[in-house]
C-alpha cells in the first residue's frame, strides 16, 4: 500500500474532509454521500500520516453496529488490526472512563449497570415513602422523566422549580434524589448515569479533564445532528483545550435530524461554528444512492425549512437520471393498500426482488391495511423494528375482549384481560376461580358469575368484577341491537381499557391508542365479529419466507440509514404526515422536523419513490375527509408526476368538495402557514359552491357503495341508505344523481 492509496477514488469534497486534520471541522454529509467512508478513511489517514497513535483518536458512534463496521473498515485500510482504539458508542466510552474514576462519584470500579427491569424494581422501592398512585403515575413514566433530566445534564441539585414537573404529585425531583442515593448505596448506575457521572467528574476534576484532553489529539463524531445535551457537553469538555485548536471533526446532516422526541438537539449542529470559532465546513453533496429526480424533489422539499445550514444534493452516479417521484391519490386506506400491492406485484413480475421494496409509514397504526393486503395477495413481508400489527400487546388485549364478548367460555381470552386494567383479580384469586370452574366442569367466566351470585368476593374485588360482568352483559345485548363496531367500541371504553392507556404517561401510550382506533376501524369491513376474528387468525399465519426476500414495512424513523430500490410513502395527509400531535406539541419546530422526516423518507429510494395520499380515512365507523399533506405542495413540479383521481390543489377541478369544512374555519391552526391557509380556505369556498345540491329523497350513485337513497343532507355531505352497503355518511361531491330517480 502506498502512502496515499487510501485517498484514491474519493471525490474532491470527500478528500478535503479527510485531509483537513487540524482545527474544528464540520462535515455536512447529505444522504448517500459516503459519510461512513469519509469518517473511517479520515481515522486511517490520521494514523497512516503519523499524526497520532491509535489510542489518541476518540471516535464516537451512536450504535454498536456502526462501531463494529468502522473498526472493520479501519482494519482493512490499515492492513492490520488497530489495537487500543477508543472507538464506540457514547455510553460504552463513558463506561470505560467511569471504571477508571468511579471513586470521584461515590462508586467503585466494579459498579453494576442496571437494565430496565432492575431500574423498575429499584424505583418501586424508592417511591414507597411518598405513597405514589402508580396507576395514575406509572413508574416507567417517572423513570422516563429522570432519564430526560440526565440527558440534559441535570443532577437532582440542578433541577430547578421551573425544570420540575407535577408528575408523581410534584415529588419527581425528590424521588430522583432518593433514587440516585440508592444507586450509590448499591454501587450501581443506570444507563443515563454513565454520561452524567463522567461529565460531573470532568467538570469538577481539572486533572482528569486535562489527562483526557492531552490523550485525545483528535476527536471524530458520527451523526452529530442526533446528539443530546449531555453528549454535547461531554464532547465540548474534551475538545476545548486551553491555548490549542480543537481538533474535533463532527460528521452529520442537519436535514436528517429527526429524533427530538428522544432528546436530540438539532441546535448542536447548527451552532457548531459558534461553539468552535474558526471552524471549517465541508459539504458532501454528491449523492451515490438516488436518481436526479428523487434528489431534486427532496431538495425542493427541505428548502422550505428555515433552520438549516444549507446544502443541495446532486447525483454522483452516471445512471442517475431516472423517473420522476410519483404522487398518487386514492380513495381510502384500503385503496391505498391495494394500489401499493398491485404495483409491488407488477414490479416483482419484472424481476424486482421483494427485499428491495419498502413501505415507510409515519405511524405504526398505518401498517394494518398493508399487512392484510400483503397476506391476501401472498406477498411475503416483514415488520422492521417492531411487531406486526396483530402481535402488539394492546391489539392482543382488545382482541381478547372481542373473543370473550362472543364466547364466554374462552378461558385464554378471559385470563388475558380479567385483570387488565387492574381489578383486584390477582394470582391467588384467579387460582380459586380456576378451582371453582373445575368443580362446575365449566369455563372461568360462568364460574365468576356463580361466585358473584354466591357472595364469594368482597370489597373492591366484588365491586370491580361485578362491573366487569355487567359490562359484558350490556355489550352482548348491544351487539345484537347496534352491531359489532358500536359494541366493541363501548366495551373497550366502559371496561376501562381505553382509559387505562389514556392515563398511562409513557411515551408509547398515544401510539397504542391510535393502534386500537385503527383496529376498531377495521371491524367495519366485516359483517360480523366472528368473521373478523377468523380473518385475524388467518392473517397471523403469514410465516416461512427468507427475511431477505420480504417486502419491508417500517416507520420513517426506523428507516434512517437504510436504502431500497423502490420506496412507497403512504399517508401523506394533514394530521397523519405531518403528524398533528407533533404540530400541536412542537409548533414551527415540530413542522420542520416533520419535513426533515419526509426528506429522509424520499432519500431512502434509489430508483423509485412513490408517495400516496387518501381522500378519506375511516375513524371508527365514520368516514373522515383528508387534506393532502402540505409537503405535496412543496415538491417541485419538474421532479414529480401526479396520478390518481384524488390530487392536490394544482388540479383542483378534479376533486371538488375534497377538504373538510372544519379546517377552513376562521381559527386557522398556527402550524399552517397563512399563505397555505388562505389558499385552502378560498379553494374550499369555491368547491362547496360548485358542488351540486343533493336533496333528501334523491336516488344517487356512489363509485364505491353503489346506488342508494339520500335520507339526510347538508351543504357538503349526505347520509345515504345504500342498497348494498347500508347507511353511510359521505361527501356530497362524491355522489352522482341517478337518472332513475
Amino acid at each position: 500500500m502506498t502512502t496515499l492509496s487510501h485517498l484514491e477514488r474519493l471525490n474532491p469534497e470527500q478528500r478535503a474532509a479527510i485531509e483537513t486534520t487540524e482545527g474544528p471541522l464540520l462535515v455536512l454529509a447529505g444522504a448517500g454521500t459516503g459519510k461512513t467512508r469519509v469518517l473511517t478513511t479520515r481515522f486511517a489517514h490520521i494514523l497512516l500520516s503519523h499524526r497520532a497513535k491509535p489510542w489518541q483518536v476518540l471516535t464516537v458512534t451512536f450504535t454498536n453496529k456502526a462501531a463494529r463496521e468502522m473498526r472493520e473498515r479501519i482494519t482493512k485500510i490499515l492492513g492490520e488490526p488497530a489495537d487500543g482504539l477508543w472507538l464506540g458508542t457514547f455510553h460504552s466510552l463513558c463506561a470505560r472512563m467511569l471504571r477508571r474514576h468511579a471513586e470521584y462519584v461515590g462508586l467503585t470500579s466494579g459498579f453494576l449497570i442496571l437494565d430496565t427491569d432492575d431500574q423498575l424494581r429499584l424505583i418501586k422501592q424508592v417511591v414507597e415513602p411518598w405513597r405514589i398512585d402508580v396507576k395514575r403515575w406509572p413508574l416507567n413514566g417517572l423513570l422516563g422523566i429522570i432519564q430526560r433530566w440526565k440527558d440534559r445534564g441535570l443532577t437532582p441539585d440542578n433541577v430547578t422549580p421551573s425544570e420540575n414537573t407535577d408528575y408523581a404529585d410534584g415529588h419527581a425531583r425528590a424521588i430522583y434524589a432518593a433514587y440516585q442515593t440508592r444507586l450509590r448505596e448499591l454501587n450501581a448506575c443506570d444507563f443515563g448515569d454513565l454520561m452524567l457521572h463522567i461529565v460531573e467528574i470532568l467538570r469538577t476534576r481539572p486533572d482528569v479533564l486535562t489527562q483526557y484532553q492531552r490523550m485525545f489529539r483528535y476527536i471524530l463524531v458520527d451523526e452529530y445532528q442526533d446528539t443530546n445535551t449531555i453528549q454535547y457537553l461531554w464532547l465540548r469538555l474534551l475538545a476545548k483545550r486551553e491555548g490549542e485548536s480543537a481538533n474535533i471533526c463532527c460528521v452529520g446532516d442537519d436535514d436528517q435530524s429527526i429524533y427530538s422526541w428522544r432528546g436530540a438537539e438539532v441546535e448542536n449542529i447548527l451552532r457548531f461554528e459558534k461553539d468552535f470559532p474558526g471552524a471549517k465546513i465541508v459539504r458532501l453533496e454528491r449523492n451515490y444512492r438516488s436518481t436526479a429526480q428523487i434528489l431534486g424533489a427532496a431538495a425542493g422539499l427541505i428548502a422550505h425549512n428555515e433552520e438549516r445550514l444549507g446544502k443541495t444534493l446532486r447525483p454522483g452516479r452516471e445512471d442517475a437520471q431516472g423517473d420522476p417521484v410519483q404522487i398518487i391519490g386514492v380513495w381510502d386506506s384500503d385503496a391505498e393498500a391495494r394500489e401499493v400491492c398491485e404495483r409491488i406485484e407488477s414490479l416483482h413480475v419484472k424481476g424486482h426482488p421483494f427485499g428491495e421494496i419498502a413501505i415507510l409509514v409515519r405511524a405504526g397504526f398505518q401498517t394494518r391495511p398493508f399487512e392484510e393486503r400483503l397476506v391476501q395477495t401472498g406477498i411475503p413481508y416483514r415488520i422492521v423494528g417492531g411487531l406486526r400489527f396483530y402481535e402488539r400487546a394492546e391489539i392482543r388485549d382488545a382482541i381478547a375482549y372481542m373473543r370473550l364478548l362472543i364466547n364466554p367460555s374462552d378461558d385464554l381470552a378471559f385470563e388475558r384481560i380479567v385483570n387488565t386494567p387492574k381489578r383486584g383479580m390477582g394470582a391467588v384469586a384467579l387460582q380459586k376461580l380456576r378451582a371453582a370452574a373445575r368443580a362446575q366442569q365449566g369455563a372461568l367466566y360462568p364460574a365468576l358469575e356463580s361466585v358473584l351470585k354466591a357472595g364469594g368476593l368482597r370489597g373492591k374485588a366484588l365491586e370491580k368484577m361485578t362491573a366487569f360482568t355487567d359490562c359484558f352483559d350490556l355489550q352482548r345485548a348491544l351487539l345484537e341491537k347496534e352491531g359489532h363496531v358500536v359494541a366493541v367500541g363501548r366495551l373497550l371504553e366502559d371496561s376501562g381499557y381505553l382509559e387505562m392507556w389514556r392515563e398511562d404517561k409513557s411515551p408509547d401510550a398515544p401510539g397504542r391508542l391510535e393502534n386500537i382506533k385503527e383496529l376498531i376501524r377495521a371491524l367495519a369491513d366485516f359483517s360480523t365479529l366472528g368473521e373478523f376474528l377468523e380473518h385475524v387468525a388467518l392473517v397471523m399465519e403469514n410465516e416461512g419466507t427468507d427475511e431477505n426476500e420480504r417486502v419491508s414495512i417500517m416507520t420513517l424513523h426506523g428507516a434512517k440509514g437504510l436504502e431500497f430500490d423502490t420506496v412507497f410513502l403512504p399517508g401523506w395527509e394533514e394530521g397523519v404526515f405531518p403528524s398533528q400531535r407533533t404540530l400541536d406539541e412542537g409548533g414551527g419546530k415540530g413542522l420542520e422536523e416533520e419535513r426533515r422526516l419526509a426528506y429522509v423518507g424520499i432519500t431512502r429510494a434509489r430508483y423509485r419513490a412513490i408517495i400516496l395520499h387518501a381522500a378519506n380515512r375511516r375513524i371508527y365507523a365514520n368516514w373522515q375527509e383528508s387534506i393532502p399533506s402540505r409537503f405535496l405542495e412543496e415538491l417541485p413540479d419538474e421532479y414529480v408526476k401526479r396520478d390518481g383521481d384524488v390530487v392536490t390543489r394544482r388540479q383542483r377541478q378534479d376533486y371538488s368538495g375534497f377538504f373538510s369544512p372544519s379546517v377552513f374555519s376562521d381559527d386557522v391552526s398556527s402550524s399552517m402557514s397563512p399563505l397555505v391557509a388562505r389558499r385552502r380556505k378560498s379553494l374550499h369556498e369555491d368547491l362547496v359552491a360548485s358542488t351540486p345540491k343533493i336533496e333528501v329523497g334523491a336516488r344517487v350513485f356512489h363509485q364505491k357503495f353503489g346506488y342508494g337513497i339520500v335520507i339526510g343532507a347538508d351543504r357538503s355531505s349526505a347520509e345515504v341508505a345504500f342498497e348494498a352497503a347500508g347507511t353511510k355518511r359521505v361527501m356530497a361531491s362524491y355522489l352522482q344523481l341517478s337518472e332513475n330517480t
